[in-house]
């Protein structure tokens, strides 16, 4: 990770790192990679254009390093929303309503992740593919449980992974407000647990510039991502 980010040591160097990954962030989703120039993520960071230098080598290295801690902290949300979880039926119900609720509050995410296709091919298959190794993890320890059918892990991963994606995409994106998350993850768990052709299945389980506004562009580096201890409690 010290290849992509130049780590601070002080209260002071945190939040000016954390005023840029900010500006940053909200600087690619609206204007995309290209469009969004260091001279003017360090002007609305409020910090002098040299700053940047000082974490970053380029602007390459700040937003291979966002995609990172973008998927870190996806995982760990969805991760603290699982712990607890009796078996992998209910920690997908849980992770695909948890899924729901984040991305409608950061849908500026898939923005930023999906815009890696075009900046660098590598950033995107790395992305899915990191994110389904630790998909296949769960996976296959439901099928050791004896909790999933004998299914491909990898095909199974990503066909999970597509179906949270589209309907993240469709609820936490395209509408705006007054989405049912509950219905809609009881929708998708009808498909997980019945299928959707009929014929000699056993009955389904019933499971009991607007937008902009409310976006929270707000990034802080992750000292846990990175394996590092946090200095914002350090004098200066």
């Amino acid at each position: 990770m010290t290849d992509l980010l130049k780590i601070p040591r002080t209260k002071k160097g945190v939040d000016t790192l954390n005023s840029i990954l900010s500006a940053a962030t909200q600087l690619i989703y609206e204007r995309g990679y290209y469009g969004a120039n260091i001279a003017d993520i360090t002007q609305l960071a409020g910090v002098a254009a040299g700053t940047f230098y000082v974490y970053f080598d380029s602007k390459l290295s700040l937003y291979r390093y966002l995609l990172l801690q973008f998927s870190h902290r996806i995982r760990k949300e969805l991760s603290i929303k699982t712990s607890g979880c009796p078996d992998r039926r209910s920690a997908e119900r849980a992770g695909i309503r948890a899924w729901l609720e984040f991305i409608a509050k950061n849908p500026y995410m898939y923005n930023i992740i999906w815009e890696s296709l075009y900046v660098d091919r590598k950033l995107f298959t790395e992305y899915y593919e990191n994110f389904c190794k630790s998909y296949m993890r769960s996976i296959n320890s439901g099928k050791e449980k004896g909790e999933v059918r004998d299914i491909d892990s990898e095909v199974l991963a990503y066909m999970l992974m597509g179906i949270s994606n589209f309907v993240g995409l469709k609820y936490g994106m395209f509408e705006k407000s007054g989405v049912d998350f509950d219905r809609i993850t009881d929708e998708v768990m009808k498909v997980l647990e019945g299928g959707m052709f009929t014929g000699d299945l056993s009955q389904l389980r019933e499971v009991d510039t607007e937008q902009k506004k409310n976006m929270d562009f707000r990034v802080e580096v992750d000292f846990d991502f990175l394996g590092e201890e946090d200095p914002s409690a350090a004098k200066e």
